[in-house]
């Protein structure tokens, strides 16, 4: 009897493991068409600095213990990102354990705008404590609110954030087309 519970086990993971694999890989694909290829943020007033893909050399080197150049920068692959992506930011933000949209509203702004800011932002979506750690609580509640009102409130908050910057003029069209797109794609993942 021991046996078949633990079978039962196993493969309620391994189906929870595929579904998170799966999400991960859409919204990662979905992701880099946000985020581009390289660029000298330098040279365009973006603070973030060389970037490619999304992540700053900054991040790169925090979370490689290296001192990328140039050259390896502007030569970053998909396998050099992916796992930043999914130690940073996805995981981080507990996406696998979110309803199918809303993590993806949720990945898209961690990486755009830090973990943080987008915890806090469901955690007003969904009336939880906005302590910027989704735990227990913040994911209890987020199974008790209709996913498509999670990714309307999210993008509302999102907007609001944007325009708020100093950098709107020159950001900010760009920046509200992304949430849209992000809001579409979330509604669309069901």
């Amino acid at each position: 009897m021991k046996m078949w519970h633990m079978h039962d086990r196993t493969t309620e993971e391994q189906a929870r493991q595929n579904k998170m694999n799966k999400n991960f890989d859409k919204c990662l694909s979905m992701l880099l068409k946000h985020e581009g290829g390289f660029v000298d943020g330098n040279k365009i007033g973006d603070p973030g600095g060389l970037t490619n893909m999304g992540i700053t050399k900054r991040t790169y080197d925090g979370f490689h213990g290296t001192d990328i150049d140039e050259e390896g920068m502007r030569q970053l692959t998909t396998a050099d990102v992916e796992p930043i992506y999914k130690q940073n930011y996805w995981l981080k933000c507990q996406c696998h354990e979110l309803p199918s949209g809303v993590d993806w509203a949720v990945f898209d702004w961690a990486v755009n705008s830090g973990p943080r800011r987008s915890i806090t932002a469901l955690q007003r979506a969904v009336g939880a404590s906005t302590d910027g750690v989704i735990g227990p609580q913040t994911l209890a509640a987020t199974k008790a609110v209709d996913r498509i009102n999670i990714i309307n409130r999210m993008a509302i908050y999102r907007e609001e954030f944007y325009r708020s910057l100093s950098t709107f003029d020159t950001f900010g069209k760009g920046w509200l087309r992304r949430n849209d797109e992000t809001r579409e794609q979330a509604i669309a993942m069901g």
